[in-house]
């Protein structure tokens, strides 16, 4: 973990959702896998090949998404269907309920991010601010929160979808501190991606933590870079 330079006092935090504290890859695979094994047994004996399929398929829906050149619902049901049928499987009925269990299921899951609460409980108790700033779908991501009792931990969560632009666009930090009357230099950001959480945050202006557990090598240079939720105790 990076030295700190000079103590400062901060009193809003800003966290990430997905694989900052909630565990989006382990939830998604565990929920995948057993919807596979429900509906597709016979075309799809062996899950992981499919999820060697669907993730780089939904990883560049994502990106098409983020810039704006395919909303919402295309994104949901195109992934499986492109998936999908990658095995031959082209039923739209069958395609449909595939995507509506994952929807249901998946923000269900309680698998979190080792340490999540514990740390969520020791910044509670010391008084800061917190609030979830996520690019998420919002219905889905208040499923998350309540289902793994992340809400009595946060003052509010803003999504793109309030902001109307994602991050790591810092018309979504702006909207963020201006929506809870907060200041740029006693605000902080942390989370588990580099460039909308991280390099967000810096061309805006504002602190971060690079939550960095695989300790990946990069060359963007965040306030603080932490392999465990717990090292944020070494300076908030």
């Amino acid at each position: 973990m990076q030295k700190r330079i000079q103590k400062k006092e901060y009193k809003h935090l800003y966290f990430d959702l997905d694989q900052t504290l909630w565990d989006f890859q382990a939830s998604s695979r565990k929920t995948l896998t057993d919807l596979c094994i429900e509906f597709f047994h016979q075309q799809i004996p062996e899950p992981e090949k499919f999820l060697e399929v669907y993730y780089p398929i939904n990883d560049s829906l994502w990106v098409k998404y983020r810039k704006g050149e395919l909303n919402k619902a295309t994104l949901r049901i195109k992934r499986f269907q492109d998936s999908l049928g990658y095995f031959g499987i082209y039923e739209n009925g069958v395609i449909e309920l595939f995507c509506q269990k994952y929807i249901e299921q998946a923000p269900r899951q309680t698998i979190t991010i080792p340490g999540a609460h514990d740390i969520l409980e020791y910044l509670k108790a010391k008084g800061y601010k917190m609030y979830l700033l996520t690019n998420g779908f919002k219905e889905i991501q208040e499923i998350k929160i309540e289902t793994n009792n992340f809400s009595q931990y946060f003052e509010k969560m803003i999504t793109s979808e309030d902001a109307g632009v994602q991050k790591p666009n810092r018309k979504i930090f702006e909207y963020a501190l201006k929506l809870v009357n907060a200041r740029k230099n006693e605000s902080i950001m942390i989370g588990d991606d580099i460039n909308t959480d991280i390099l967000g945050a810096k061309q805006f202006g504002m602190d971060c933590v690079y939550f960095n557990p695989l300790r990946r090598v990069h060359e963007i240079k965040p306030t603080y870079d932490i392999a465990f939720l717990s090292d944020l105790k070494m300076f908030l």
